[in-house]
């Protein structure tokens, strides 16, 4: 006989309401709101910091007098270098933070170590192209870093039933908390006047740049206050009971061995290992029509103020479509919800091939909120729910080694269509292949089967008291 909670009585007012809030959106306990909350701590940094005003300002003013062309290219450089160095380190760092049982510490290492970097940016000033590199680098090695720890918590605080709500709603906090400090950022940058920032003419270049460089400390400073909950509310994951076969080797030595036998998991592993290549190549669509969107529209002659307004729709809109994406997963399935994302996806590139007119770009921006939140996120709830949870470390840093990589091949094709056919027109409809391939992969899943051999692992990994208090045991 089931007991009725309390709070879920009718009568019991606002708080049962905002109860059944919560539990439909997968945030019903303590720790998984402070998980999600993360989401929207770091959010603000990918959109001011990768994506909006730093790019902007190291062309413009760090890269001042140089040709545009060469600030891209430095700037594409210092990504690619940050991208590669934590791609290289992430399987070894989540191996390690598995034998040590130190996710939570080593995310709050490359916390500080991003939210840093980004605060220092307050000091480039015109010219400091080498300085404004490092910085940028630095960030988003911190930034990547914390990603593949706190990705790695997610199977150990949520149940196999909770992790895709979870999931869609970290992401669908993300938007929320990126994107109000982003049209915070873009306010005081556009109308310094209002917010009592030097403004008008004959201003120094200290001045003329100060909106944009507290920008940069806001965004340390969200990062660091919004990550307090996760901190105080989600709890360190256990050690397995395979850890006793470790306890007599120096860490590093066990963390490399753990890695090479992990290496061997993750083949072994085939839904996974499955999963694993099909998110690496439809995420590599997904990440070249992020990173060339807006070259793309500049090719076409599409106003600035509209890409810039495109970047909020997408992060506003993407608020509700992230939440009903993982609703939806509980109606269709994990894996058809992927496959409706892409679907979507490939309709984006056959209107992009077609656009022509500002207009036509904020449509785009809009389907594009519609499915990138919901299908990245239902993507790392799914491989989740594919891994053991004691080794979720280790396999998260493979998951980051093909996130992180995944943006090579996309950008690389686009750039081939692009020389050949003469336009990015063609190199556009060129990224439908990444969905089409990557959906045929994905289709070779069998997510029962993945998430019986990972239970089946689980059971012999986790120790008594583990077992006794693991959600979903």
């Amino acid at each position: 006989m089931s007991v009725e909670h309390p709070e879920t009585r009718a009568g019991d007012g606002g708080a049962g309401a905002w109860t059944r809030l919560l539990a439909g959106l997968g945030l019903n306990r303590p720790e998984l709101r402070a998980w999600a909350m993360y989401d929207w701590a770091n959010s603000a940094m990918v959109c001011t910091i990768i994506t909006a005003v730093f790019p902007i300002y190291y062309s413009k003013v760090a890269c001042a007098g140089l040709d545009p062309k060469v600030a891209s290219g430095r700037l594409a450089v210092s990504t690619t270098i940050g991208m590669v160095l934590i791609a290289i380190a992430s399987p070894i760092l989540g191996a390690y933070a598995d034998h040590t049982a130190r996710k939570k510490r080593l995310l709050g290492v490359f916390l500080a170590v991003g939210l840093t970097s980004v605060a220092a940016m307050y000091f480039i000033q015109t010219g400091d192209w080498l300085l404004a590199s490092i910085l940028f680098v630095i960030a988003n090695i911190g930034a990547n870093g914390s990603f593949v720890f706190y990705d790695a918590l997610l199977p150990h605080i949520a149940s196999r039933d909770e992790i895709d709500r979870v999931s869609t709603a970290g992401y669908a906090l993300g938007y929320v908390g990126g994107g109000l400090l982003l049209a915070l950022n873009l306010a005081w940058i556009q109308k310094p006047e209002w917010f009592g920032l030097p403004s008008g003419e004959n201003l120094t270049a200290a001045q003329a740049t100060l909106p944009a460089r507290l920008a940069f400390v806001s965004v340390a400073v969200w990062w660091f206050v919004f990550s307090i909950p996760l901190f105080r509310r989600v709890p360190e994951p256990s050690l397995g009971a395979d850890a006793d076969r470790w306890a007599d080797l120096h860490p590093v030595r066990a963390t490399m061995l753990r890695l090479r036998e992990t290496g061997r998991d993750v083949r072994r592993c085939k839904q996974g290992f499955l999963m694993l290549l099909g998110f690496l190549v439809y995420n590599d669509g997904i990440g070249t029509i992020f990173r060339m969107a807006t070259v793309y529209g500049a090719e076409l002659g599409i106003d600035a103020n509209s890409m810039i307004a495109s970047i909020l729709i997408v992060q506003f809109v993407g608020i509700p479509c992230s939440f009903a994406f993982g609703a939806l997963a509980g109606k269709l399935g994990v894996k058809a919800s992927i496959m409706l994302g892409l679907v979507v996806y490939t309709l984006i590139c056959v209107v992009g091939y077609f656009m022509k007119t500002d207009r036509d770009f904020l449509i785009l921006a809009v389907l594009v909120g519609t499915v990138q939140g919901g299908t990245q996120a239902l993507s790392r709830s799914l491989f989740a729910s594919l891994i053991p949870r004691s080794k979720s470390g280790e396999f998260f840093g493979f998951f980051a080694v093909v996130e992180k990589f995944a943006g090579i091949f996309g950008p690389l094709v686009f750039a081939v269509v692009n020389v050949l056919s003469g336009s990015s027109r063609g190199a556009i409809l060129a990224v439908i292949g990444f969905f089409v391939v990557g959906g045929a992969l994905l289709a070779l899943v069998d997510v029962e089967e993945g998430q019986r051999q990972a239970l089946a692992e689980d059971l012999e990994a986790l120790t008594p008291e583990a077992v006794a208090t693991s959600p979903g045991s």
